[in-house]
């Protein structure tokens, strides 16, 4: 049966009546599809129903809707199967208001929750009433408000109002020394326990900070002790800065000197420097003057030497302008001569082409003419044969008509001749057929006895090699297995140490990241006024704690790597085992490879001797059938009815006298004068092509000789032999010589020099007077520049013995700079030194007046520890808990006792012991020691004696009694009344004396509750109440009915 639950209310005070329900509506909640139950109108009512029916299921759906708590492992678990979605709507009554509590789900997403309010109004019916919503943005903080308007939590609840199958003797089953602590977890006094355990982490904290305050405080004594000393320390590091500093200034002077010296120096040698360069420069400039005076006066004496010339020049002029009047007469000459010679080659052309077409013309016809000749000499001869062909024909004629006779014997004679042929076709491809068989059989009987005696006992050698070769792999192949199977373990061993190196790897990774942490901290902070926070726990860390801490996780870092080291080896080791069994897998799968393709061969091999059997078989079915073909060979037996009809066919051509060598010699004959029939032919067509020659002829002739005789005329008497004599004797009197006008040409060459010369002496004239005045101001310009060269080297003579004169005092300056760092980093130190010292004597005078408020700390520190100390003990199991226990046993005794009287007939008394007497181990102790314990004791007519000893019914109203009173006992502590009871237990321990009693129990309690419910499925018990919930289960699901 169910666990026990009670519904108690939060309520200030009793004059606010606890959570009364009055409508519950599911839908797939479980095994409830669709249900409604009005509770209106119900004080004291039986949920009854057989088992599995849903009983319970009824009440877990009031504790689900308003805090979402149920049995179920998840609240998908209690949506109906098949469905998607759930939905519960309990109304009820609390504190006066009227309350609505929706709560839905769907199957795999977030659920919903609806909380609204009305003011009680008894004569209205629930669908007339408004309700007003409470509820927030989601469904915890609408959980929350349920909280705070009902003040009664789920815990308060299963321990109150709702007595749960299976959990009412819960408190009663614990040994004595438990009971205390269920009582304690009734009663909510485990948050003492809370307090205790932040009362002593405070109190820890308290003694730590103490702990630091005495070792700062020692610390700081013997540092404040140091102060007369740092005092001394500076009085002699500042008496020795101030001799340092006095002769660094002596230095400084001496350094300055020096440096303005080779300041000096470094100028005349920056002065001399630019008067070499410039010296450079003039004697430069100078050279290059001196080559352009020369260049000057060569261009001068050039131009006077072209100016010399100036007579010659005019006189060549004259003659080739003389020249130059001679060439243009005679190119106008040359003009007319060239224009008469075109003419005369275009004349002479067109005689050419006019001849040389009349020459091809008669060449021509005279190549026709000898063509016509020569087919004339060839007709005679044709016809010359004239008789000879006659006497031919007439052996032709006699020819064909012994021809024609001989091819009607032939028609007669040819089918005879064809059936004749065919039938002798038959036998020779009968006898072919027979011998080729006779043949096939022959070499297949000889083949087949060849590999009957060569094979057979190879094969068998081959095959009882290969059973010894496949047993061998066989064996090789379980070897396989063996190692496959080693290699697998060890590949799981390898990677059981791959999991345990990452394991201590992290835990390495993560003690190097603390100690990091650890001394980075350390070394920040170790120098400020307070001890260091450790990064860890957030909490003060001094020098020896912090070496304690780090001695920790270098121990554990050591032990850590020893580990690893450790794995590392044995996974080098396994890794060398795996590749070797690797090694041997793959050598032995190699040798393996073959094994089925053996296995095949063997099989092959057996089938092929089974098939020897079958060949001896087929050897001698062979050998009869070749002597069978031999015998029909030789008597013709197997062609008899052919040869018959064969003779029958001779008989015939005998009779016709037909005899095909005479029709082939008729043949031949009638060939052979055929001959004369073609030349018949050719002289019919001679005589008729010579007849058409000689007609064709006479024209021929005729128009080769006016061929000739227009090729005469064209050569002496045509007007264009005239015009071409004519143009010939014109060239002839021009007078025009093309030698002497090519010498006009060369001469006229040679005389366009003349024509540069005086171009050349037009120039000089012009440009005489410019160069000349250009020499006069280069002459005077290098005068100039060779004085400026003569300054500067006075100049760079008078610096360089400045520069002998001036020492160089770059070592000295060296010397001292590098003296003067020495002395300043020196200085720097002793000025380091010092500041460390005043820094070191400002913490100590700050150390001093900080120890005055660390001793002030220190005991208020000591103070609170002492008062947490108290509180941890206060609240702890032999302070507060121990006291409410003691405190609550007596009214949870006497409300037990009042209740228990109403079910045994004052026949039982229940008292609650706290504690008894342990046992002595020495008789000579005159007091025992007394143990916490809380033993229950039931007095009966009988007497005294433990709860343990009762029977079944007895101890079921000991501990309905015990529940009740226990449940009416929170709710008072809880500040309300109870004024709803659930009971979900078994009532089948009960007698019917002891379920009459039950129910004269709850109808004397009834007065105290607005409504009570009891589950059962004891029909005597379901018959004892008024008011009746059935609930059945139907194939839709279970079903609620109300009957009052």
């Amino acid at each position: 049966m169910g666990a026990s639950l009670k519904l108690i209310s939060n309520g200030i005070s009793s004059e606010y009546r606890d959570m009364i329900p009055q409508k519950l509506t599911l839908k797939n909640f479980l095994s409830y599809r669709d249900a409604s139950l009005d509770f209106s109108g119900l004080h004291t009512a039986c949920i009854c129903g057989p088992n599995g029916a849903g009983k319970s299921s009824l009440l877990e759906a009031i504790a689900w809707s308003i805090w979402g708590h149920s049995r179920a492992g998840t609240e998908d678990d209690l949506i109906q199967i098949g469905e998607t979605q759930m939905r519960v709507d309990f109304i009820f009554i609390s504190h006066g208001n009227l309350y609505r509590v929706i709560r839905t789900r769907r199957r795999g997403q977030s659920g919903t929750l609806d909380f609204q309010i009305a003011p009680l109004e008894p004569d209205k019916k629930a669908e007339q009433i408004k309700f007003t919503a409470l509820s927030q943005g989601g469904v915890r903080s609408t959980q929350q408000k349920i909280l705070e308007h009902l003040r009664l939590d789920y815990d308060t609840f299963i321990n109150s109002a709702y007595l749960r199958q299976g959990k009412a003797d819960e408190f009663m089953l614990k040994r004595p020394s438990d009971r205390k602590e269920v009582l304690g977890s009734l009663l909510k006094l485990d948050e003492y326990d809370t307090l205790v355990e932040k009362a002593k982490d405070i109190s820890k904290e308290y003694k730590f900070k103490i702990e630091q305050l005495e070792q700062t405080l020692t610390i700081g004594e013997l540092e404040t002790q140091k102060l007369p000393e740092i005092v001394a320390q500076m009085t002699q590091l500042e008496a020795t800065l101030g001799k340092l500093q006095k002769q660094q200034e002596s230095e400084q002077k001496q350094l300055q000197a020096y440096r303005e010296q080779q300041q000096y120096r470094q100028t005349c040698e920056q002065l001399l420097e630019g008067q070499r360069q410039q010296y450079h420069g003039i004697k430069q400039e100078c050279d290059r003057l001196q080559q352009e005076i020369i260049v000057t006066q060569t261009q001068l004496q050039q131009l006077d030497c072209i100016r010399q010339q100036q007579e010659e020049i005019n006189a060549g002029i004259v003659e080739f302008q003389t020249l130059q009047a001679t060439e243009e007469t005679m190119s106008l000459q040359f003009q007319t001569h060239q224009k008469i010679q075109q003419q005369l080659r275009e004349l002479q052309q067109q005689q050419q082409d006019k001849i040389h077409q009349l020459q091809r013309d008669k060449d021509t016809i005279e190549t026709r003419l000898e063509s016509l000749h020569k087919q004339e000499q060839e007709y005679q001869k044709v016809l010359v044969e004239q008789p000879e062909v006659e006497a031919g024909m007439a052996q032709l004629f006699q020819a064909r008509l012994r021809l024609n006779e001989l091819d009607k014997l032939q028609i007669e004679v040819t089918p005879i001749l064809q059936e004749h042929q065919r039938i002798q076709g038959e036998i020779d491809r009968a006898q072919a057929r027979l011998s080729a068989r006779f043949d096939e059989l022959y070499t297949s009987m000889h083949k087949m006895q060849n590999r009957l005696e060569n094979n057979r006992p190879k094969l068998e050698q081959e095959l009882q090699n290969l059973h010894q070769t496949i047993e061998e792999i066989e064996k090789k192949r379980t070897y396989q297995n063996r190692v496959t199977a080693k290699g697998q373990s060890r590949h799981n061993h390898l990677e059981k140490l791959a999991h345990q190196q990452q394991e201590y790897e992290s835990k390495l990774a993560e003690l190097d990241k603390k100690m990091e942490m650890l001394g980075r901290s350390f070394s920040e902070e170790n120098r400020g006024d307070s001890a260091p926070v450790c990064p860890l726990c957030d909490r003060p860390l001094d020098e020896h704690h912090w070496n304690l801490v780090m001695g920790k996780h270098q121990n554990q870092q050591q032990e850590i790597r020893d580990r690893l080291w450790i794995i590392r080896e044995d996974l080098a080791r396994s890794e060398q085992e795996i590749a070797a069994l690797r090694v041997e897998y793959t050598t032995l799968q190699r040798q393996i490879s073959n094994y089925e393709e053996l296995r095949e061969q063997r099989g092959q091999l057996q089938a092929r001797l089974e098939g020897f059997g079958s060949d001896e078989l087929q050897l001698q079915q062979w050998g009869d059938e070749a002597s069978q073909i031999e015998r029909s060979l030789s008597d013709g037996s197997h062609s008899a009815t052919l040869y018959q009809q064969l003779q029958q066919l001779d008989l015939q051509l005998q009779e016709l006298d037909y005899n095909e060598q005479s029709h082939a010699l008729a043949r031949n004959e009638e060939k052979r004068w055929r001959w004369a029939e073609m030349k018949q032919i050719q002289i019919r067509d001679s005589q008729q092509k010579l007849g058409q020659l000689q007609a064709d002829k006479p024209p021929m002739v005729a128009q080769l000789q006016s061929a000739l005789d227009q090729i005469i005329y064209l050569q002496t008497a045509s007007e264009l032999q005239q015009r071409i004599i004519q143009l010939k004797k014109q060239l002839n009197e021009s007078g025009y010589n093309l030698e002497d006008h090519n010498q006009v040409r060369v001469r006229l060459r040679e005389a366009q020099q003349w024509v540069r010369k005086a171009e050349q002496l037009k120039v000089a004239e012009s440009q005489y007077p410019q160069i000349q005045q250009r020499l006069t101001e280069l002459r005077q310009l290098n005068q100039v520049r060779s004085q400026d060269l003569s300054g500067v080297k006075s100049q760079i003579l008078l610096l360089t013995k400045q520069l002998e004169d001036t020492p160089n005092p770059r070592l000295y300056i060296s010397n001292l700079e590098g003296k003067i760092k020495q002395q300043r980093q020196q200085l720097d130190q002793y000025l380091s030194q010092l500041g460390k010292l005043q820094q070191q004597r400002i913490h100590l005078e700050n150390l001093s007046q900080q120890q005055s408020q660390q001793k002030q700390e220190l005991s208020e520190y000591r103070h609170q520890a002492l008062i947490y100390k108290e509180l941890a003990q206060a609240f702890g199991k032999n302070g507060i808990q121990a006291l409410m226990i003691e405190n609550v046993l007596p009214q949870l005794e006497a409300e037990t006792n009042q209740i228990l009287a109403r079910l045994s007939a004052n026949q039982l008394h229940v008292q609650f012991v706290t504690q008894r007497s342990g046992r002595s181990g020495s008789a000579k102790r005159k007091k025992a020691k007394l143990i916490d314990t809380l033993d229950i004791l039931i007095a009966d007519a009988r007497g005294t004696r433990p709860y343990e000893t009762y029977s079944g019914g007895e101890a079921f109203r000991i501990n309905f009694a015990i529940r009740l009173a226990l449940a009416k006992l929170l709710a008072q502590r809880a500040g309300c009344a109870l004024q709803m009871l659930i009971i979900d237990e078994g009532f089948g321990t009960q007698d019917a004396e002891g379920c009459d009693r039950l129910i004269a129990a709850i109808n004397a309690i009834a007065p105290d509750f607005s409504c009570i419910l009891a589950v059962t499925h004891i029909p005597h018990l379901k018959e004892a109440f008024q008011a009746k919930i059935e609930v059945t289960k139907t194939a839709t699901g279970s079903q609620l009915h109300l009957s009052v």
